[in-house]
């Protein structure tokens, strides 16, 4: 009788026929599991583009100084310093004063000297304070603030104000014709355009106030070189005035002489309110704003 073999026993050429080895298991996982090559190449792309897209984000959120520990400048030191420099018409205050309603008055020779002299006692200075210190009056009453100065202030070094006028008069000889006004602005300055305005203003109204011409022909370097024009500060446009001779225009000077700073304080209202300076008078004397002359 022939036994059964048992199960157990040379189990080896029916498993190998049933499951594969473990090297082919080992390769058909790896073709299983792995990608095809275009896949992994779009993979690594968007990977690639996906990281610069984080870069780009933090690099458009720093700010300069966010990381230094300093703070950012605001955005509009930068709009301010690429703006051009605004320009100003002629005749207005320049921005860097003070105090652009600030006005000087000289009363010329006052605290020095007597100035010219009349065979009677009749003295420049007296009749040049008169003037200033009703000039004055006038400015302050339009709202601006006045200095009156005297002929060496040494508040003139480096002065800076709207603007400065220098009041004179002229010699108290008889000479022939010796009649009128005289106007010369400053030739050391840095605006000689809002000088001729000044001038040209106080030329206008104070014709218009008085009714007497302009002595233009005896300018002299006294009046375009005065001191005061070397000492007060660039900026400021200065003029001198005569505002008549002490002979023949001597009755409108000592009687009128409201009517003369009248005259003086509208040319300077002229040039600090930019107004247009007529050909023909625009101030008549008998103008109400006018003061009342003398009888």
């Amino acid at each position: 009788m022939i036994e059964a073999m048992p199960e157990s026993e040379n189990p080896a050429p029916q498993a190998e026929a049933q499951t594969p080895s473990r090297r082919s298991l080992k390769f058909l996982h790896s073709r299983q599991t792995a990608a095809p090559p275009r896949q992994g190449m779009i993979f690594q792309l968007s990977l690639v583009i996906g990281v610069a897209f984080v870069l780009a984000t933090l690099f458009t959120a720093w700010t300069p100084g966010q990381f230094s520990g300093f703070p950012a400048p605001p955005a509009a030191v930068a709009t301010i310093a690429l703006r051009p420099s605004p320009t100003f018409p002629p005749g207005a205050p320049t921005p860097t004063l003070r105090n652009p309603n600030l006005v000087g008055i000289v009363a010329g020779h006052w605290k020095n000297d007597s100035g010219a002299v009349c065979p009677d006692g009749l003295k420049e200075v007296d009749l040049n304070l008169q003037i200033a210190t009703r000039v004055q009056k006038l400015l302050v009453e339009a709202g601006y603030q006045v200095d009156l100065l005297h002929e060496f202030d040494p508040r003139l070094t480096n002065y800076q104000a709207a603007a400065l006028v220098s009041i004179h008069n002229d010699s108290c000889d008889f000479i022939e014709d010796a009649t009128g006004f005289k106007v010369a602005s400053a030739l050391a300055t840095r605006h000689p355009e809002r000088a001729a305005l000044l001038t040209a203003c106080l030329r206008s109204r104070y014709a218009s106030a008085t009714g007497l011409p302009l002595h233009s022909t005896s300018v002299t370097p006294d009046m375009t070189s005065y001191h005061a024009f070397g000492e007060i500060h660039e900026t400021t446009p200065a003029a001198i005035i005569e505002t008549g001779f002490m002979n023949l225009d001597r009755q409108l000077l000592t009687e009128r002489t409201d009517v003369v700073a009248f005259g003086v304080a509208q040319g300077i209202l002229c040039y600090l309110r930019n107004e247009v300076v007529a050909p023909t008078p625009t101030i008549p004397l008998a103008s109400p704003l006018a003061p009342t002359a003398n009888p």
